[in-house]
């Protein structure tokens, strides 16, 4: 239920509001009822007699995805409103933590949705057993699993990464858990992989099988990929025949070559020139004793993701592709909220040029643009390349103090977001608005 809170610009102001699955509404002023301030509650939509210059409180939309290694997207969100508040204690906020498909895309639409987590114990990228799950709808038999969860990169120690030798098999552990469970529809987020098998892994943990030249079954890691001449289908899980998959991705890399999978992501992953190399020739294998339909999956956009797992879900599952922070804005309602706002804040760790291929930022920008909303892009860092994302409407602020080292940025990475967020709300409270 939309709570209602007194005073002109409430939301008790406007009746015909519609009801969305659990936004979080920081209130002003005392708690109710002897509870937090922090309530559940949802807006979607405004009559248009109540405009935004009839308001007499100031309405943020705070919208971050995660600052990695500093901050989870709720724990952003929060950073956010506090600044707001601590600069206009009567500003109405709005939290939508966000995801564009990595690290806490399942949580994200489990907070709005009221989803239940299934917890599951999968071999990580190295196969290490690791605590997963996937987020699950009884009622229309949706799971959302977020590949990060079982195969990403911060789940690995610097000094343990090993691009040649992991592998997607947790994240189909967790699909063929879902399957189990009656699923019909499944969802994975792709983003913060540690893999680069092309979602080899996945593949097997579906029934898939990698054969060397003598039919012997390979493990589905590179160092063993390399010596593939055929895929086995036969024992390909036959309920994926009636189960919708899509991806929820945020880039638009191809697998191979130059934008590929190795060249774009493996240096992330800890791939020297020579692993880059060796990575893509690995992936042409793979390509070249594919399917047609698989060959052909490889030039599509977002098979390149999270270590070409998007080009196994497209060509082998016939999955459908879908820009993350797309899906999750429908999921969170961030267009009604941006509806009714007049200031939008966003984020995430590194501002930079992936930042305008559907990251989370872009994709939020997006949305207040249709609304004529101002937005303010509250980064760790920006880099020149990212420039083009700011407007007159879209302002790119770094939160980080010059001089400030890196890993001490990422331990005080709550405090100078509160503080850039505040900055950011004084100097519009200044304006006039």
């Amino acid at each position: 239920m939309v709570p209602s809170f007194s005073g002109s610009g409430a939301w008790s102001d406007f009746p015909d509001m519609l009801q969305y699955p659990a936004p979080r509404l920081v209130t002003p002023g005392p708690p109710l009822g002897g509870q937090q301030d922090e309530v559940p509650a949802v807006v979607l939509s405004v009559p248009s007699p109540y405009s935004r210059a009839g308001r007499c409180r100031m309405i943020v939309v705070c919208a971050p995805d995660s600052y990695k290694e500093s901050m989870t997207a709720p724990e952003a969100a929060q950073a956010m409103a506090d600044g707001v508040r601590d600069i206009d204690p009567d500003a109405v906020v709005i939290q939508l933590p966000m995801s564009d498909g990595g690290e806490g895309f399942a949580a994200a639409i489990a907070a709005a949705t009221g989803d239940l987590w299934v917890p599951q114990t999968v071999p990580d990228a190295l196969g290490r057993p690791v605590g997963a799950g996937y987020v699950w709808s009884p009622g229309s038999r949706r799971a959302v699993v977020e590949m990060a969860t079982a195969a990403g990169l911060e789940g690995v120690l610097p000094a343990d990464r090993d691009v040649r030798r992991s592998s997607t098999r947790g994240v189909g552990s967790l699909v063929r858990a879902a399957l189990d469970a009656g699923a019909r529809h499944i969802v994975v987020g792709l983003g913060g992989s540690a893999t680069n098998d092309a979602g080899a892994g996945l593949l097997v943990e579906l029934g898939a099988r990698f054969l060397d030249d003598v039919g012997v079954e390979l493990a589905p890691v590179p160092v063993d990929l390399e010596r593939c001449v055929a895929v086995d289908l036969s024992r390909l899980d036959p309920r994926l025949a009636d189960c919708l998959v899509e991806a929820a991705c945020d880039v638009s890399n191809p697998l191979l070559g130059e934008q590929g999978a190795s060249a774009v992501y493996g240096p992330q992953k800890g791939a020297g020139p020579d692993d880059v190399d060796y990575l893509d020739a690995v992936l042409a294998r793979l390509v070249s004793v594919a399917p047609p339909a698989a060959r052909l999956a490889a030039a599509l956009p977002g098979a390149g993701a999270a270590g070409g797992l998007g080009w196994a879900l497209l060509g082998f599952l016939g999955a459908r592709m879908r820009p993350g922070v797309e899906l999750v804005s429908e999921t969170v309602g961030l267009d009604g909220a941006v509806a009714v706002a007049d200031l939008v804040l966003t984020g995430e760790g590194s501002v930079d040029a992936q930042t305008l291929r559907g990251k989370t930022p872009a994709g939020v920008a997006a949305v207040a643009a249709r609304h004529g909303v101002p937005v303010v892009v509250l980064g760790g860092r920006v880099t020149d390349d990212a420039r083009a994302l700011g407007s007159d409407s879209v302002r790119l602020v770094c939160i980080t103090p010059e001089g400030q080292p890196g890993t001490e940025a990422l331990r005080q990475g709550p405090a100078n977001l509160r503080r850039a967020a505040g900055e950011v709300v004084g100097e519009v409270t200044r304006a006039g608005r």
